[in-house]
């Protein structure tokens, strides 16, 4: 036989029993909410301030029976101080000039083109001519260069003295933001135009897992009745260091 559920004997019980019939009382909450959040049990407080007691007559003051949001346990948060960190500006930039002391080169970079696969001549004896088709600096890949031996009515021109370079020497290579890419020289190879056939010339100017640098211009015999040389030299550099400037202080 029931009870009366409304007599004031009853009311510390039907409150435990409304709490444990209920799948997710208070108490189960805080204690799921703290577990989740990685901290020890904290008794909840009432709107005054004061611990709950389960037994003790509930108040007359309106609380809340909902589960309020899990605290993060570290994940990602919406706003300023959840966003995922800025991505790293890029540091590749076109080159713009080139040095190497061993070879004597001191020279101006220009951007020329491969047109249906043959690059483009360097406009004039002591410019050095960058391909855009192939890596900037500061990417992996291989950035191509060529520049003249010598030149019509001039005589000898930028590249003339490279074929001194060799293993380890150093050539640097500006770029458009002022930094100094540095590479030390691995190989030199000169062949004849008759075996340069396309596996070999992807040799030279095909992209490179690494950051390397190409230098390509004319050598070995000049043929005089074709009016050019027999031969093509290559100089394969990699990549060893950048230097870049340090950002201004600004004036106060």
């Amino acid at each position: 036989m029931t009870q009366d559920h409304r007599s004031p004997q009853n009311a510390s019980a039907r409150a435990a029993a409304v709490r444990s019939s209920h799948p997710m009382n208070r108490r189960r909450a805080a204690g799921l909410i703290a577990a989740i959040a990685g901290v020890g049990f904290i008794p909840l407080r009432d709107s005054r301030g004061q611990e709950t007691d389960p037994d003790s007559t509930p108040s007359s003051s309106i609380q809340s029976n909902t589960v309020g949001e899990v605290p993060t346990t570290g994940a990602l948060r919406p706003g300023p101080v959840g966003q995922p960190p800025p991505r790293p500006t890029s540091l590749r930039t076109t080159p713009t000039a080139i040095v190497s002391d061993k070879a004597q080169i001191d020279a101006e970079i220009e951007a020329l083109q491969i047109v249906d696969g043959v690059m483009q001549d360097p406009t004039g004896p002591w410019v050095v001519s960058w391909y855009e088709q192939t890596a900037q600096l500061g990417e992996p890949g291989n950035v191509v260069m060529a520049g003249h031996v010598d030149y019509w009515g001039v005589g000898p021109s930028v590249f003339y003295n490279v074929t001194d370079l060799v293993e380890g020497d150093e050539i640097r290579v500006t770029g458009g933001d002022a930094s100094i890419h540095t590479y030390g020289v691995e190989w030199i190879q000169t062949v004849g135009i008759e075996d340069l056939t396309s596996g070999r010339i992807a040799e030279f100017v095909s992209p490179t897992p690494g950051q390397a640098l190409t230098l390509i211009t004319c050598g070995g015999e000049f043929d005089y009745v074709s009016g050019e040389y027999l031969s093509r030299t290559a100089i394969r550099a990699n990549f060893t260091g950048v230097t870049r400037e340090s950002p201004s202080t600004p004036e106060s």
